[in-house]
């Protein structure tokens, strides 16, 4: 096979991009940087009213995206979601899994309501997506790209509270190795990417809890969302064809090595 020089091309025409939790934050930006590169994207979220918003605006500026509304907690909208996206939009070939949640407490305080709505949304949801995602592209005989939105958290902890929520993005980690070796013989490419601290309604809120975590860091600052951009476009374009099962750190070694 002959490749071009560079073998690389963020051209995503002709690509369904299904984005959870694209209401606000990291979502946000990452549908509008796929319907940038010419994927049609189905945005999903619990308030309807902003994804429609944000569905205008990548409409406006010469993309297609659609508003579904979706809580992913419930497991019937995660099928029927896929579902409706390739209705209106054709197949989906690349599922972004960014909605997620914290939980800042101690283990040993944590209702157990608390727990399932962590996991539910963390670990079940992304789970489910992908195999209901990956059941259509296997039917249909069509590659994929699936991109689980982990954290650093999953490689780091410090006692301080959210153990939950360092398990649940270890588990997504392993979710994509795992995954990955089943789907590979489908052409079905999944991976994760662990972000730092990013700046978004999530990062806004903890801050505001904690105060300034920077001092820290090696270097004193939060990331920006734009950041991710190339991560996330290397992983969905064609040119990440013999990259699966891997999880990509981009936070600045915020936590250390």
């Amino acid at each position: 096979m002959d490749f071009p020089l560079p073998n690389f091309s963020i051209d995503l025409k002709g690509q369904t991009a299904l984005v959870t939790g694209a209401s606000s934050g990291l979502g946000v930006r990452f549908a509008k940087t796929l319907a940038r590169c010419g994927a049609q994207v189905a945005l999903t979220a619990r308030r309807l009213e902003r994804l429609e918003s944000i569905a205008s605006e990548i409409n406006v500026a010469g993309g297609k995206a659609i508003p579904l509304q979706l809580d992913v907690t419930d497991a019937d909208q995660l099928t029927k979601v896929v579902a409706e996206a390739q209705r209106q939009l054709g197949p989906v070939t690349i599922l972004v899994n960014n909605a997620g949640i914290p939980d800042a407490q101690r283990a040993t305080k944590m209702p157990i309501d608390l727990i399932d709505r962590v996991l539910d949304t963390n670990v079940r949801a992304p789970y489910v997506l992908s195999c209901e995602v990956a059941r259509r592209l296997i039917a249909a005989k069509l590659p994929g790209r699936i991109v689980n939105i982990a954290s650093s958290s999953a490689y780091s902890y410090g006692g301080n509270g959210a153990a939950l929520y360092s398990i649940s993005k270890s588990a997504v980690v392993r979710m994509s190795e795992a995954l990955a070796v089943e789907w590979a013989k489908f052409n079905i490419n999944v991976n994760a990417i662990a972000p730092g601290a990013f700046s978004s309604e999530m990062m806004d809120g903890m801050l505001q809890r904690v105060g300034d975590i920077t001092k820290g860091f090696p270097r004193p600052r939060i990331g920006n969302p734009a950041q991710l951009d190339s991560t996330l476009l290397f992983l969905v374009s064609p040119s990440s064809d013999f990259v699966t099962g891997t999880c990509v750190r981009v936070d600045d070694v915020q936590d250390g090595r």
